[in-house]
């Protein structure tokens, strides 16, 4: 078992991911198919990553920066993927201080004098939600925790607003018993405190893809300060913290069932998991890496949007996707015959962009085959490669049945009737390995009928 991790890991470290493109992409498609064998073949790799982006003051700068990128690119959004958000952040907090150094410099100066302003006013919002949650009856922990400069930057720069306009730069954690609990205590800091309206997330009935479960609100409290609340179990914050290495590796006696679940199948329910699993499955399937690579990193990088099957089945995809997409997500069968869509009740174009909460009823027909023209809409790698890949195979059955026709006209000149079998026997003639294979190429003008 250590050789074959010592080998995995040795193999990902020849790996060089900014590069020219196609060996990059080549390069990404040989890090998750390894990593898809052991997941433990990734915790490593990362563990090593984290240490490298830790000591990388010591390193030239032009090696900084490349490997900075790298980490930006690749590894710390696959972290996230993975579920490991500690690891993400601290990956980007490191990338983010080489590759924008006067930023990040400028960043933590007013950070430090944000703490320096506001000491004391911490600790006082976390005891006062402390004697609350005491006084309701719940014994629960409560932590704060501050935003990374990175994290502030990249919300100031999509919303486009200064430091002091941020509402969440402290965030305060309320880990619980039981899920009920959870509900309770939001239902407790909404009648202590004023809602702020529109900052209300359920990640419970809802969790992302990477397995991320937690309620998420957002109160004006002591002060008339605006407090964030994340709201969780003690399992859930253990999955938050761990990702797919809370299935893979780490075991809790507490969560023992009969029959006892194994850590290899707790790991294979996970939805970090499965994400990684249908990467590989669409390597296997023979796309080009290039655009492989290309889908992955759409998908690395977008937020999501959580949309319902008529059967209320959740389907999580990333923002900007369209019906056609959903359809893919659902099951390949049903993208390929998709001829239109019903959200929310309501006949809409299959282009359609979806939102959270959207209702989505795919409607199919047996006659259908993908348009070429969806590839110019969908988003997700799923469904991009299986349209190119039923356009592909529709091409080639054409061109099947031209070279049928054709070899079947060139039998008839000479008055014998024409077999795939007489195609068979003299494979050996043709640079190809199956008589189905010379049609197309006969079909195609690549081979001469005669």
């Amino acid at each position: 078992d250590v050789g074959a991790l010592v080998e995995g890991v040795t193999k990902l470290g020849k790996l060089n991911l900014i590069t020219k493109k196609a060996e990059q992409a080549e390069n990404f498609r040989k890090l998750l198919i390894a990593i898809s064998s052991d997941v433990r073949v990734l915790l490593i790799k990362m563990a090593d990553r984290l240490h490298n982006m830790r000591t990388l003051e010591y390193v030239k700068p032009s090696t900084r920066k490349r490997i900075s990128e790298e980490t930006m690119d690749i590894y710390a959004p696959l972290a996230g993927r993975m579920g490991m958000q500690w690891l993400r952040d601290e990956l980007e907090e490191h990338s983010y201080r080489w590759l924008n150094e006067e930023a990040y410099f400028t960043l933590t100066q007013k950070l430090s004098e944000m703490r320096k302003k506001n000491k004391g006013l911490i600790q006082e919002i976390e005891e006062e939600l402390r004697t609350k949650l005491k006084e309701s009856g719940y014994n629960a922990e409560v932590s704060h925790r501050e935003k990374r400069p990175y994290s502030i930057w990249r919300k100031m720069d999509h919303k486009q607003i200064s430091l002091e306009q941020l509402s969440d730069i402290y965030g305060f954690r309320v880990i619980v018993k039981s899920v009920d609990e959870c509900y309770r205590v939001v239902g407790m800091a909404h009648t202590t405190w004023r809602a702020v309206p529109g900052r209300f997330k359920d990640y419970i009935s809802n969790p992302k893809q990477n397995d991320y479960r937690s309620i998420h609100t957002s109160i004006v409290g002591p002060r008339y300060q605006r407090v964030e609340l994340q709201i969780r179990t003690r399992e859930m914050h253990r999955v938050a913290e761990y990702g797919i290495a809370a299935h893979a590796l780490y075991k809790d006696e507490s969560l023992a069932q009969t029959p006892p679940l194994t850590s290899e199948n707790k790991m294979a329910s996970s939805s970090a998991y499965q994400w990684l699993r249908r990467l590989v499955d669409q390597l296997l399937e023979g796309d080009n890496p290039e655009e492989f690579l290309e889908h992955t990193r759409l998908e690395l990088f977008h937020d999501q949007v959580f949309c319902f099957t008529p059967r209320g089945s959740l389907i999580a995809l990333p923002r900007g996707a369209c019906a056609v997409d959903f359809a893919y997500a659902v099951h390949t069968d049903i993208g390929n015959k998709c001829v239109g869509s019903k959200i929310n009740g309501r006949n809409m174009p299959l282009r359609t962009i979806l939102r959270n909460g959207d209702e989505v009823q795919i409607l199919t027909s047996d006659a259908q085959t993908p348009q070429p023209s969806w590839e110019r809409f969908v988003i997700t790698g799923k469904a991009r490669s299986s349209i190119r890949r039923a356009t592909k195979e529709t091409r080639r059955n054409q061109y099947y049945e031209i070279g049928e026709m054709v070899l079947a006209r060139a039998f008839q000149r000479i008055e014998k009737v024409f077999e795939v079998s007489k195609i068979e026997s003299s494979l050996h003639r043709f640079p190809h390995t199956n008589a189905n294979d010379v049609i197309v190429a006969v079909g195609r003008g690549e081979l001469p009928s005669s």
